[in-house]
């Protein structure tokens, strides 16, 4: 009996040593880390501050974005870049920062494909494609037809060199055979502007920044820029649908440093996805352009590498300057 009682009492003091160790391995222990490398405001950081509450609730700790902006998103991409690989660092990136940047950038800080853990793709941003109303065209193809009759007197307005919006305007022009002018500027906004007042005629741009001149007439909407037409706007024709192979689909996607270990990746990929479910989350993302999705992290991770073959090569063929980053 003594003998029992002693090994039972052992076992017993093994097993309460061993709980706080178990404790603190439970990812996540402490507050978790989401780095926007954009300023507050815009779509990629709606869509953190989204997340951050359904993700808290589902694992009980705070998840706490943070805004390092600044050159075109590698300020903020690096921070995650260099942190430790244990989850508690996570970034609310976008194709442009990992698909585009080492292509458009000397001196890149990292690589955006292989310096990252692939964790989920979040969401694809609804783009327009929207002219100003002074513009006599109703359709893409009328569109082209003036471009063709009046080269080089219109205009398409950008967020600056390799912005998406540059990249999807020297793509049409490129493959549709016109002729036009880039008007490049520091920001979406400014370029909206502009193209509301009528000084740019064209701009490919997100729809939550071009829906609301649509409707209220300020702007013409002639299609989106993705390879298949969109659940938000089921009645608009993509550019595809007049100039073949044209696409631009623009993803927001968590990632993390490189090295992750894969059963951390699968659990925060499950509840991100969970996230982006719930009803509330879907209709506040549909209700500013947005369409959320639920894929693993290895199809996320595919994606990415094919975006960033895809448009390294995109932006060599149309000839766009490097800068330094």
């Amino acid at each position: 009996m003594t003998q029992i009682t002693r090994r039972t009492a052992l076992a017993a003091g093994l097993g309460l040593a061993a709980a706080p160790a178990f404790a603190q391995d439970r990812y996540p222990n402490r507050p978790v880390s989401i780095v926007v490398p954009w300023a507050a405001g815009g779509t990629t950081d709606i869509l953190a501050r989204v997340l951050a509450e359904p993700l808290r609730r589902s694992l009980g700790q705070p998840f706490v974005v943070e805004n390092r902006s600044g050159a075109s998103g590698n300020i903020g991409s690096n921070v995650v870049a260099r942190s430790r690989p244990d989850g508690y660092s996570l970034l609310f990136g976008s194709m442009s920062t990992h698909a585009m940047n080492d292509a458009l950038f000397n001196n890149m800080p990292f690589n955006g494909a292989e310096d990252f853990t692939a964790i989920a793709l979040l969401a694809y941003v609804l783009n327009t494609m929207v002219i100003h109303p002074s513009v006599p065209a109703n359709t893409v193809p009328e569109f082209i037809a003036y471009c063709k009759a009046n080269p080089g007197k219109v205009a398409y307005a950008s967020a600056g060199l390799g912005s998406t919006n540059h990249l999807c305007a020297a793509m049409f022009e490129r493959m549709a055979g016109v002729e036009m002018v880039h008007v490049p500027y520091r920001g979406g906004a400014p370029a909206v502007q502009d193209t509301v007042g009528g000084q740019t005629q064209l701009f490919f741009s997100a729809g939550t920044q071009t829906l609301s001149h649509v409707r209220d007439g300020r702007l013409r909407l002639l299609a989106v820029t993705e390879g298949r037409r969109s659940s938000l706007l089921p009645d608009v024709p993509t550019v595809a649908e007049t100039v073949p192979g044209y696409e631009m689909a623009v993803w927001y996607g968590a990632l993390g440093p490189k090295g992750m270990p894969a059963t951390l990746v699968t659990q925060i990929n499950a509840e991100i996805n969970k996230a982006l479910m719930q009803p509330e989350v879907k209709d506040r993302m549909a209700a500013i352009g947005v369409e959320v999705v639920n894929e693993s992290a290895d199809a996320f991770g595919r994606t990415l590498r094919a975006d960033a073959e895809k448009w390294g090569r995109v932006i060599r063929e149309l000839g766009i300057g490097m800068t330094d980053a």
